[in-house]
């Protein structure tokens, strides 16, 4: 979903949706919203309007055809403004906003509580605490931090930085995880990877573009700043070395689009090999601080760019990798720092990355630490609070109606063999939905957190997390791990488990209320989890077979013609422009794209199957098709400064949410029906043009 999809090594989980025959198609209307109404049966009010659409929202003076995002939104569009804390805002938004204050609630209840020691109460509500008292934070200035840029300053060799790059909370040119093996995901295994950089991705260190130029200028000034309050001996010169070295590791870095590959990023070796084929890299240093010194077997990501950033490494001047370290420290610890580090963070990453004008208040900056270190504890309060068992019932009747909804499309595919088509169900029936909370909660007793100890309160969490992978290692697989939390806005596929989850935050208008029209619900959460579904099935996630592992389950003919309707969608994003001279691009997206085509042909098959082939009434002049498509349009309304929008086409998975309306719904034979869509009508696609998957 946009959902940020959640990545174990960049390629595991992707995020953010009875008749056997057709669905039977509604007729076309002549204006959209014009059609005569006849007497519709009493719905329940919704939360949202009167049956779970917003009627203030759309524009209707523009033709669906022209631009649906406006058509359904346009109105909104045009009078919502960005809050001040933000950079973008739209359904999601709201909704985190409203989880915040309810789990803001929560924790300053926890923390005004005066629990005994060791408690969840006492460890969420200290948290906080500590996180609130900017009076201490100040009055400590760098002092928590002390020790370990004394660390920095002490290392003396390559092998010493290596050490601290292989700690938790020190950054690294190399990232190690510890997720179920592709191959086998019965069992754990420790994946080497390339790490992130200083700026969203490597565009933005090597494309020629000004806005991007500008950027980079700015950040080179920020790490300068950092290092200046920091009193760090000659700033300038240093956050020159320090740009001039991730600027080369991000000429070596694997782009979004080979990245997203799990083919080309599985790639099985023993450490012996790797000390052979990348001997630029202090390996055994980094391995033993990360606590897997022993293991043998290993899985590298970006294999090429591991060997690569091993010999840049080795050829790096010992002080730019310790100003390198030092100035990321200090970064990605300023939140937690006295205000003018904070500042400085959120005037680079905030203002002049994302255009967004005002910080977060601290209180939602806290609740997001709290969430970070003790999500789980803090959604187990969460759920007995807001999730109610109904919400759960309702929903995994949802699941069990798109699930019967693919299988019936399944069969009715014409470009897919029998073979293949026999697999695709097998891995459909093994599909594991997971709804609103994990059954097991896990156990924090081992985090001690401090009232007065911020930093220290970090660093413990970042060691427990860490340790908590580590120590499961040679245990079998935890498949009722949960890899969000329940007050988390998002949803997720795992194609290591075969599963989708739907955590208990996102079951709420206007993605599900059990009191709006069925239409509405369908085009919403229902497209929800049929995108969910479809990462099953999608470019990367139908390579994994019904077990969880990677294997090759399609006949060569079908996974061709695969490929050649996915090039089509590939093609059609990236013809969308975000901002001027900045066009989508539809390969890093294709899952995505593939997830929402998918999700939509499949609820809106639910949908119709559930109406028993019976006419579904006319509300307030509008169709069932019509609420269904409107639905999820008002679901992805979305507003966003350029500055996040640029960001999220050069770095993300997701495409820009006008075009998660405008980019699936021309593919849709029932949406133009719906609409009256004509060929001369601007998203008019042809027949033959129009691509179907799933």
């Amino acid at each position: 979903m946009v959902l940020r999809s959640k990545l174990v090594s960049a390629v595991l989980l992707a995020s953010l949706a009875a008749c056997t025959s057709q669905p039977p198609q509604e007729k076309p209307v002549a204006a959209a919203m014009t059609t005569p109404e006849p007497p519709a049966p009493q719905v329940p009010k919704a939360a949202i309007g009167d049956f779970g659409l917003d009627p203030t929202a759309g524009k209707p003076q523009v033709r669906p055809g022209e631009d649906f995002n406006v058509y359904a939104s346009g109105n909104w569009l045009d009078h919502f403004q960005i809050p001040a804390d933000r950079s973008s805002f739209g359904a999601f938004h709201e909704l985190d906003e409203l989880s915040k204050k309810r789990v803001h609630e929560i924790i300053e209840a926890a923390a005004a509580s005066q629990a005994a020691a060791g408690t969840p109460a006492q460890k969420i509500g200290d948290y906080y605490a500590a996180f609130m008292d900017q009076a201490t934070i100040e009055a400590n200035g760098l002092t928590a931090i002390q020790d370990d840029l004394k660390r920095i300053s002490a290392a003396h060799s390559r092998q010493d930085v290596a050490t601290l790059f292989g700690l938790p909370g020190f950054a690294s040119l190399f990232d190690i995880d510890l997720p179920p093996d592709l191959r086998n995901p019965d069992r754990y295994s420790v994946v080497i990877s390339q790490s992130r950089l200083g700026l969203p991705d490597r565009d933005y260190y090597l494309k020629d573009d000004p806005k991007l130029r500008d950027i980079r200028e700015k950040y080179t000034a920020y790490v300068e700043n950092i290092l200046q309050l920091a009193e760090i001996p000659e700033p300038r010169a240093k956050a020159h070395d320090i740009m001039v070295f991730e600027t080369a590791v991000a000429k070596l870095q694997w782009p979004i689009e080979k990245r997203r590959d799990v083919d080309k990023a599985y790639n099985p070796r023993t450490k012996t090999q790797l000390l052979a084929y990348a001997p630029g890299f202090p390996w055994q240093a980094f391995f033993a601080a990360s606590e897997v010194g022993s293991r043998q077997n290993l899985v590298l990501s970006e294999i090429d760019a591991i060997k690569d950033l091993a010999a840049l490494y080795n050829k790096t001047a010992l002080p730019t990798l310790k100003a390198y370290l030092t100035f990321h420290y200090l970064s990605d610890h300023a939140p937690y720092l006295p205000k003018r580090f904070d500042d400085a963070r959120f005037d680079f990453y905030g203002r002049t990355l994302r255009g967004q004008p005002e910080q977060r208040e601290r209180w939602k900056r806290a609740v997001d630490v709290v969430n970070d270190s003790l999500g789980e504890q803090v959604g187990q309060l969460y759920v007995e609070k807001y999730f109610p068992p109904e919400s759960k019932a309702m929903m995994q009747q949802l699941v069990t109606n798109l699930r019967a909804a693919l299988s019936e499309r399944i069969d009715q595919l014409d470009w897919m063999t029998a073979q293949t088509k026999a697999r695709a169900h097998e891995k459909l029936a093994t599909f594991t939905p997971k709804i609103g909370y994990p059954d097991h909660w896990k156990d924090y007793s081992g985090l001690e957190v401090q009232r007065n100890d911020l930093i220290g309160n970090v660093r413990r969490a970042a060691v427990w997390h860490w340790r908590y992978q580590v120590a499961r290692l040679d245990k079998p697989v935890d498949r009722d791990e949960w890899q969000m939390t329940p007050q988390e806005i998002n949803a997720y596929y795992n194609p290591l488990n075969n599963e989708i989850v739907f955590p208990a935050a996102i079951l709420q208008p206007p993605f599900f209320d059990p009191k709006a029209d069925a239409a509405v619900n369908y085009g919403g959460i229902g497209a929800v989890i049929g995108h969910e579904i479809g990462h099953g099935f999608d470019d990367q996630g139908r390579k994994f077979g019904p077990d969880g592992s990677l294997k090759d389950w399609w006949t060569q003919q079908d996974a061709a013609e695969f490929t050649k309707r996915t090039d089509r969608l590939i093609a059609q994003f990236s013809a969308f422009e975000a901002l001027p001279g900045l066009k989508v691009n539809g390969a890093n997206t294709i899952g995505e794209n593939i997830g929402d085509l998918g999700g939509l042909n499949m609820a809106y098959h639910a949908y119709h199957l559930q109406l028993k082939g019976q006419p579904a009434p006319v509300i307030d002049g509008l169709t069932g098709d019509q609420r269904f498509f409107l639905s999820w349009a008002q679901v992805w309304r979305t507003k966003y400064r350029d500055g996040v929008l640029r960001e999220i086409v050069l770095s993300d998975v997701h495409s820009p949410a006008q075009f998660r309306v405008n980019g699936p719904l021309p593919n849709i034979d029932a949406w133009y029906q719906a609409f009256d869509v004509q060929p001369t009508d601007k998203l008019f696609i042809k027949p033959a043009d129009r691509v179907s998957i799933w």
